[in-house]
């Protein structure tokens, strides 16, 4: 999740943001995919909260970062 993230923000930095934050997106995905599928014990900080609010919340989120990116206008150079 952090080396999606870090990788997101890298390449936002650098001047293709929506890709960027497609990458975030991603990585905000297989968070919520690993604390589905992970019991309590391995899941680690991914375990704030209870299984289905927290997968919701990184789902939610991951899908509005994308909406966000894709709802965006090209701005001209």
């Amino acid at each position: 999740m952090l080396l999606a993230v870090g990788a997101g923000l890298v390449v936002a930095g650098v001047g293709e943001w929506r890709v960027g934050l497609r990458i975030v997106a991603g990585g905000l995905g297989a968070a919520a995919l690993l604390r589905l599928v992970l019991p309590e014990r391995d899941a680690g900080m991914l375990a704030v909260r209870h299984r289905f609010l927290d997968v919701g919340i990184l789902v939610g989120v991951g899908i509005a970062l994308v909406l966000l990116a894709g709802s965006i206008p090209e701005q001209p150079v």
